[in-house]
């Protein structure tokens, strides 16, 4: 009884943020909201569907055509491309958002050598803004596709050869059997693929805002810190987490009115062996998105890096290095904690209110950055206010800001944030235990903790370890929340890259982005042994 009171409670702490930024929209407008209805939000609005569109076009057609390639083709180099595929994923949006920046604007080394080779001068010649709309697409699609790609790879790879090839045999050429087959049955794959990417480009921040570009996101910090509006910019945060819900519930109907099943004899797929220009063209694709999606940025890094290394390894940068190393290690193992504890006890205690309780602590990851931060804020906010009161009225002695405004707030934020990560990591490996494991423990008289600590935890110790990994990570590369809610003259890794790009100081900030794609690698090669590991590792 205590563990699935204690389940609920916590759930609901954690969807806290949630709730509360949900019931704003409940609240009075006052006039600047309405101004901002009148003026902007429109634009807000239009830009962010732009966004979200340009980046599902260019993530479906990176993410579908390579992991097709990959899956069920041979070609030259496939097998080093199959992993270089997942690389760009190391790199937050903002920090290649930064570097091409510096590679493509008028003074970077693009143009200079244009000028320089056909004698140009200003306004001799036309080229595209990188800090554009256009340039903002772009830069998150190269970054956001290996969501799509790590899925629909796995998903093309485990498809039976025998439907592909009675679609074949009935006369179908191989396009139309791509079409036709071979793309509807990965579809379920494909689309949790897009809705991932679509919501990391609503969560993002740095790029839109370094690029110029006016979205939900943007707009919420500007009201925040421009106009001082807390309650207005909660209920424009309302508003994104409403069209966030709005999406994914457009995104479930429609799948719910298909079905997929898998067919009951599997054979391998028989891979197509590309030759000539075909084999040319596909080692040339693939390349060339691996290049523009991590080699390139990353080679730029390296270059600005080894300027000013001599010069930026210094106290300051240590000091970063660790602020960002121990909060995403403290925020990530009390995300597992959370994770093993919602986790076991929906395996133990499998009712509708405990799943309820968990998918609700697990939704956090669909909701941006800038909405949880603003969630977290107001509640505890509150919370300080009226222990300065009691305190003041009892004591006579004022407690300031207890939760607000410091390292517990942001940390809370985070584990709103990144716990459906490990959640899923952990309910993954603990799907893979027998319950007859369980009932055989209960039967010889274990308790919930004694079983959970001598057979889950020795059986989950990989999946606990990915769990970790992967939470430090995204902890790691986090922006809009630790930029709202960090400490007073506290700052991290991506605060303070985000902070030197904006002061164009892009050689400066290229050594602090460089640690953060350096240990941005752990999850991929991880992720990289898990494929080798998994049902398709012959891929």
């Amino acid at each position: 009884m205590a563990w699935r009171v204690g389940l609920v409670l916590t759930a609901l702490t954690v969807a806290l943020p949630v709730l509360v930024i949900g019931s704003s929209l409940l609240a009075p407008y006052s006039p600047t909201w309405t101004h901002i209805l009148d003026t902007v939000l429109v634009g807000y609005l239009i830009n962010s569907l732009a966004l979200m569109l340009g980046v599902g076009t260019g993530t479906l057609l990176l993410g579908v055509v390579t992991a097709w390639l990959c899956a069920t083709c041979e070609f030259t180099g496939r097998k080093l491309l199959s992993w270089g595929l997942l690389l760009p994923m190391a790199l937050p949006a903002y920090i290649i958002a930064y570097t091409y920046t510096g590679l493509l604007d008028f003074s970077g080394p693009v143009q200079s050598s244009l000028r320089g080779w056909f004698n140009w001068s200003y306004g001799d010649y036309f080229f595209p803004e990188i800090r554009s709309l256009g340039g903002a697409i772009c830069m998150l699609s190269l970054v956001l596709y290996p969501y799509i790609y790590l899925i629909a790879r796995v998903a093309f790879t485990n498809q039976s050869g025998a439907a592909l090839e009675a679609a074949r045999s009935l006369g179908v050429g191989r396009w139309r059997t791509f079409f036709r087959v071979a793309l509807p049955m990965a579809r379920p794959a494909i689309v949790a693929g897009l809705s991932l990417a679509l919501m990391e480009t609503l969560a993002d921040y740095g790029t839109v805002d370094y690029f110029g570009v006016s979205t939900f996101t943007t707009g919420i910090f500007r009201t925040w810190y421009g106009l001082g509006e807390l309650r207005t910019a909660a209920q424009l945060a309302g508003f994104l987490l409403l069209f966030v819900f709005v999406l994914m519930a457009i995104e479930r109907a429609s799948r719910n009115r298909m079905q997929f099943h898998a067919t009951a004899t599997r054979s391998a797929i028989q891979r197509i062996t590309l030759r000539g220009t075909h084999a040319a063209l596909a080692t040339g694709f693939c390349v060339l998105i691996v290049t523009l999606g991590f080699l390139l940025p990353a080679m730029q890094l390296l270059s600005w890096a080894s300027i000013s290394w001599r010069t930026a390894v210094d106290s300051q940068f240590l000091y970063l290095l660790w602020n960002s190393l121990s909060l995403a290690l403290f925020a990530s193992f009390i995300c597992l904690v959370l994770a093993l504890f919602f986790g076991y006890g929906k395996r133990r205690y499998p009712g509708a209110t405990q799943t309820g309780a968990v998918r609700i602590a697990s939704m956090g990851y669909a909701v941006p950055g800038t909405v949880i931060a603003v969630g977290v804020l107001i509640p505890f906010g509150t919370l300080d206010n009226q222990l300065d009161t009691l305190s003041q009225t009892l004591f006579g002695v004022s407690t300031g800001l207890l939760l607000s405004g410091t390292l517990v707030a942001l940390v809370f934020a985070y584990v709103v944030r990144f716990l459906s990560v490990s959640l899923q990591t952990v309910e993954s490996g603990l799907s893979r235990i027998k319950p007859s494991l369980d009932e055989a423990a209960r039967s010889l008289g274990s308790s919930n903790k004694r079983a959970l600590r001598e057979i889950h935890l020795p059986l989950l110790r990989g999946s606990l370890l990915t769990a970790l990994l992967l939470v430090f990570v995204d902890v790691l590369k986090e922006l809009p929340t630790t930029l709202i809610l960090r400490p007073f003259n506290f700052n991290t890794l991506a605060v303070r890259t985000f902070e030197l790009a904006s002061d164009e100081r892009l050689a400066d900030a290229a050594l602090p982005a460089l640690a953060i794609v350096i240990i941005g690698l752990l999850p991929v090669i991880l992720l990289m042994r898990n494929l080798d590991r998994g049902p398709s590792s012959h891929a």
